[in-house]
C-alpha cells in the first residue's frame, strides 16, 4: 500500500468532489433567475472570473493547507515528517499545472448550465427582477466549484504517487508553512486519529 493512502486528510480532501453537483446546480438556478442583463459572453465570463481567480491565486502561490477539516486545522508544528513531505508536493511544478487546466473544464461545464438554464426558470430562487441576485448565486455557487475541484484533483495527484517519489522529497519547514500556504480555521494540536499502514504493506 502507498504511504500517502494511510493519511487520512487526503482521502477527505479527494472525496470533496462528491459535493461538485451540488453546487453546479446552484450555479445553474442562480443562471436561472430571470432574463440576462449583459451579452452571454460577459455573464459567463463574470461568473468564471469571480469563480476562478481566487482560487487560482491561491493554488499557484499559497496552495489550500490539506491538514484541515472544516473549522479545524493541525498546527505546522504538529505535523510529521511524512505529513511535510506532502506539503512539498503540493508547491510542485505539477500541482501548478493542474491548477491550470481545472479551471478549463469547468468553464466548459458553466457554459452548457447557461446555455440550459432557461429550463429551470420556473424553479428558480427569486423572480426575475433579481437577475443580479441570481448572478451572485452563480458566481459564489462556481467559487465553491473551483474549490472542492481544484483540492481534489491536486489530492488525487499525490495519492498516485508510488512510496519512492514521496520518499525523495524534501519535508516542506514547518516554520515556513503558515508564510506559504492557506491554513483555514482554528488551529488545533489534533483533528482525526492517525491511520497506521498495514505492516508488511
Amino acid at each position: 500500500m502507498r504511504s500517502s493512502w494511510s493519511e487520512p486528510y487526503l482521502w477527505v480532501h479527494a472525496a470533496g468532489a462528491a459535493v461538485l453537483p451540488i453546487f453546479l446546480e446552484l450555479c445553474l438556478l442562480g443562471y436561472a433567475v430571470g432574463d440576462p442583463i449583459l451579452p452571454a459572453g460577459l455573464e459567463v465570463g463574470l461568473v468564471a472570473v469571480i469563480g476562478i481567480a481566487p482560487l487560482l491565486w491561491m493554488q499557484l502561490f499559497c496552495p489550500f493547507y490539506i491538514f484541515s477539516l472544516m473549522v479545524f486545522a493541525l498546527k505546522p508544528e504538529s505535523l510529521t515528517v511524512e505529513q511535510r513531505r506532502i506539503l512539498s508536493l503540493f508547491k510542485m511544478q505539477e500541482s501548478r499545472v493542474l491548477a491550470t487546466v481545472t479551471p478549463v473544464f469547468l468553464v466548459g461545464v458553466l457554459w452548457q448550465l447557461y446555455r440550459v438554464a432557461p429550463v429551470a426558470a420556473t424553479v428558480a430562487p427569486f423572480s426575475a427582477g433579481w437577475r443580479v441576485l441570481g448572478l451572485l448565486i452563480a458566481a459564489i455557487a462556481f467559487l465553491a466549484c473551483n474549490l472542492f475541484l481544484q483540492v481534489s484533483v491536486s489530492v488525487a495527484r499525490i495519492l498516485l504517487l508510488s512510496n519512492a517519489e514521496v520518499a525523495a522529497t524534501e519535508p516542506f519547514p514547518a516554520d515556513k508553512i503558515r508564510q506559504n500556504f492557506t491554513i483555514p480555521g482554528i488551529q488545533v494540536n489534533q483533528i482525526l486519529p492517525p491511520v497506521l499502514p498495514e505492516v508488511g504493506s
